[in-house]
């Protein structure tokens, strides 16, 4: 925009939106969304704009992300389904099901009863103290085996449950 804020008329700008307009119109065809407001259309114009997409296999895949009450960013479903479906941070899907927490708690402590060590893997690992104590649920944190920050999923193959205290101090590993 301000490249051209000393044009004398608005030719080039209007057609420039226009293509931009019409691209999403192109990529898009269902009706547009209220959370389509304020994106970054015209970056991802010049993104984008060279990518095939069929906007039938689009239209089905946002409307699946709509429902997916997992996605807490439906802002994020956009650039995310531009972006080849790359970036789940886009979505916000980083908080694990209550039903995802309490089935890996249930085979973690299973297992680590049978075995008699602890059901963290964390106290496990480190010969602490805590080796063989099985923490409660309310005790125990959901976590993400390959961490959300650098892709990794929120399903329940990348959950596992820590003790708290673990938990807190693993970080972004």
């Amino acid at each position: 925009m301000a490249d051209h804020r000393h044009d004398t008329d608005i030719a080039e700008i209007k057609a420039y939106f226009t293509s931009v307009i019409d691209w999403v119109g192109g990529v898009f065809t269902r009706s547009p969304d209220k959370e389509m407001c304020g994106l970054p259309w015209g970056d991802w114009y010049e993104k984008f704009r060279n990518t095939a997409y069929d906007p039938r296999a689009v239209d089905a895949r946002v409307q699946e992300l709509y429902e997916d009450a997992s996605v807490r960013n439906r802002k994020g479903i956009y650039g995310f389904v531009l972006g080849g479906e790359i970036d789940t941070r886009l979505l916000e899907v980083r908080f694990f099901e209550e039903s995802t927490k309490k089935a890996a708690y249930k085979l973690q402590t299973d297992k680590a009863k049978s075995v008699g060590t602890s059901n963290c893997t964390s106290c496990v690992a480190a010969n602490n103290a805590n080796k063989a104590k099985i923490w409660s649920y309310k005790e125990m944190d959901a976590d993400h085996v390959a961490a959300w920050s650098k892709g990794g999923s929120t399903s329940a193959s990348n959950c596992e449950m820590l003790c708290r205290h673990h938990n807190q101090s693993k970080g972004n590993k």
